[in-house]
């Protein structure tokens, strides 16, 4: 039999306009992996700027590691990065603008995560 993992999800709803706010998910994500914990990070609302390519290069929260550090160290260790779609389509951000890695998804994807973890925590 094998041992189920636990899992997390992050739900992040700030981007750059809040840097501190939208690295911490990633800082959380990233401790949980270390848990030897599978993390999720969803991105809802602005937070979804953040997926766009190059855009996690610009968000540096003092005393915090920088965000695209987080992010590259977050998804190489297997980490999900999930985007609302209907966020991204409102702000006119299609598939082909989203970082390697971010992976476009409905509600029913954020409910199934959510009922799926162990915890969830809002950002």
């Amino acid at each position: 039999m094998t041992e189920k993992m636990d899992k997390i999800v992050v739900i992040a709803t700030h981007g750059a306009e809040d840097p501190e706010r939208a690295t911490l998910p990633f800082v959380v994500a990233n401790a949980a992996q270390a848990m030897d914990t599978k993390a999720v990070v969803i991105l809802q609302g602005y937070a979804v700027t953040l997926a766009k390519k190059g855009e996690v290069e610009h968000v540096f929260a003092a005393g915090l590691t920088p965000l695209k550090e987080l992010v590259d160290g977050f998804l190489t260790q297997g980490g999900e990065l999930l985007v609302c779609t209907p966020c991204i389509k409102q702000r006119q951000i299609g598939p082909e603008l989203l970082m390697d890695g971010a992976k476009p998804i409905a509600a029913a994807r954020v409910v199934t995560e959510c009922l799926e973890a162990q915890a969830t925590l809002n950002y």
